[in-house]
């Protein structure tokens, strides 16, 4: 295999197999298994070549995607060889969206789905492979209406389930259309895609993402009347057991942050192999475990624990966004990975009231381009302290961790601000 082209390895590409990033630590190489899932000894081969041919962590994106650290120039092309002859992914060597969809981890096993997420994205990922010109970073939610929300994931297309067979589409997160039958769903996100890629190409360097389109912009994209948003739903659980279809279980497991050591991952799937489970990638950055017994769930469930992983839902380090930080990332001013444990823990009391916490390395916001309630930026070892915004915001102070952790402590005035916004409903 050749060289890398540079402009493959910039930072803020959007990587893959195909196309690692360079990062502080080598080159992450992105990984999009088929259907974004796995069988255990799928799993363990994973781990396996992350270990073999990377520096031994692994991560699990926001948008799903397993992703290996520490990889080389030299050890690259063995890598993506062995992935690719094991169909270990589905990779193609187009400019466009390697995955253009996200769904619940446990969508078509869950009793409260009211449509099929899962053979819809399925539908939506091959058509929208056909349509030229899509951006790299195109995201399509497609939510089953059940107990799993995935309202929290910004997005450009968002098909969400609103009764039996029936859904409604939501374009730019804000400009809702439909109902829609669940068979003709996936022809009208096509529809909507090809209407923006025409938009683009006469534009390419003011339009760039379908969200970033204007209302009026929005409303041509689709035929279908509007409608009002669907009703709000309760927060999803997003890690522990849970009950499926056909007296199965899952065990919904999370990655600290989306990273462990590919040892771990190891001794979970070791666990299963013998088993009949399916493992699919959560948007929570960690892995459900589906088709199991309800002892095996709650064993597997044991053993995560031991291993330090997220297990139950009230764990603050699922409030807690947070990227790679330094000294694996080149961009990066802090070790937000380290950090952000010790702040979950100060924090954990606001997090359990549903304060959101981002620790960015930079101003990129790689983990979370939202806003958060609390949003620090890394600036040389310290931290720039936003409150409700994003890492571009104008911060409120310039802290080191150690006055972050005591300000966030009860009675002291971040503390304060931030459970004065939550009771009120206000934000600021």
């Amino acid at each position: 295999m050749s060289a890398l082209p540079q402009e493959a390895l910039r930072r803020g590409w959007c990587p893959s197999t195909l196309k690692p990033m360079e990062t502080g630590d080598g080159w992450l190489v992105r990984l999009h298994p088929p259907g974004a899932q796995l069988a255990p000894a799928q799993l363990r081969r994973i781990a396996a070549l992350a270990v073999e041919h990377g520096n031994g962590l692994i991560e699990i994106s926001a948008r799903a995607n397993l992703q290996i650290r520490g990889v080389t120039p030299d050890t690259h092309p063995k890598l993506v060889e062995r992935l690719l002859a094991e169909h270990l992914v589905d990779e193609h060597e187009g400019d466009g969206p390697q995955r253009v969809t996200l769904v619940s981890p446990l969508a078509g096993q869950n009793p409260t789905d009211l449509i099929d997420a899962v053979a819809l994205a399925a539908q939506i990922e091959q058509r929208a492979r056909a349509i030229p010109g899509l951006p790299a970073k195109l995201a399509v939610v497609v939510d089953d209406g059940g107990a799993q929300v995935l309202d929290k994931f910004p997005c450009d297309i968002r098909l969400v389930g609103i009764a039996a067979g029936q859904a409604a589409l939501c374009l730019g997160d804000c400009l809702w259309r439909g109902p829609i039958a669940e068979a003709g769903a996936a022809a009208a996100v096509e529809i909507a895609l090809r209407r923006f890629t025409a938009l683009r190409k006469a534009a390419p360097d003011r339009i760039r993402r379908l969200r970033d389109l204007s209302p009026e912009s929005l409303a041509n994209l689709s035929v279908l009347p509007e409608t009002a948003a669907p009703t709000p739903r309760m927060p999803p659980r997003r890690a522990g057991l849970f009950a499926l279809e056909s007296a199965q279980h899952a065990a919904l497991i999370g990655l600290p942050f989306g990273r462990c050591d590919a040892a771990v991952l190891d001794r979970l799937a070791a666990g299963t192999e013998t088993s009949a489970a399916a493992i699919r990638l959560s948007p929570w950055r960690g892995l459900a475990f589906r088709n199991l017994g309800r002892a095996e769930a709650e064993s597997l469930l044991s053993l995560a624990d031991d291993l330090g992983l997220i297990t139950s839902d009230d764990d603050p380090r699922l409030s807690v966004q947070a990227c790679a930080g330094s000294p694996a990332c080149l961009r990066a001013e802090a070790p937000t990975m380290t950090d952000a444990a010790a702040l979950a823990e100060t924090a954990a009391g606001l997090l359990a009231q549903d304060v959101t916490l981002h620790v960015s390395g930079c101003v990129k916001a790689c983990a979370h381009p939202a806003a958060a309630d609390l949003t620090l930026v890394g600036r040389a070892g310290r931290y720039d302290v936003v409150l409700n915004g994003t890492t571009r915001d104008k911060p409120i102070a310039t802290l080191d961790l150690s006055a972050l952790l005591t300000r966030l402590q009860p009675g002291q005035d971040i503390h304060a601000r931030l459970k004065a916004a939550r009771s009120t409903g206000s934000q600021g």
